[in-house]
């Protein structure tokens, strides 16, 4: 998981399962999805980057 601000990337993670990765994501959101240029994005490396999801979503 990445977390960028205006394109920059600023903080990684990545965990094994992805129930954890999920719920981790949605704390990411809650915790830092209101600071302007924010975006962040859930991968699986493990099936070479295929992107599960994205905040904000592309319709915003």
């Amino acid at each position: 998981m990445t977390l960028s601000t205006h394109g920059r990337p600023v903080m990684h993670g990545w965990w094994p399962d992805l129930k954890t990765a999920e719920k981790k994501f949605t704390s990411w959101v809650g915790e830092r999805g209101s600071r302007k240029g924010t975006r962040i994005t859930l991968t699986d490396e493990a099936d070479g980057g295929r992107l599960l999801k994205v905040w904000p979503d592309e319709d915003r």
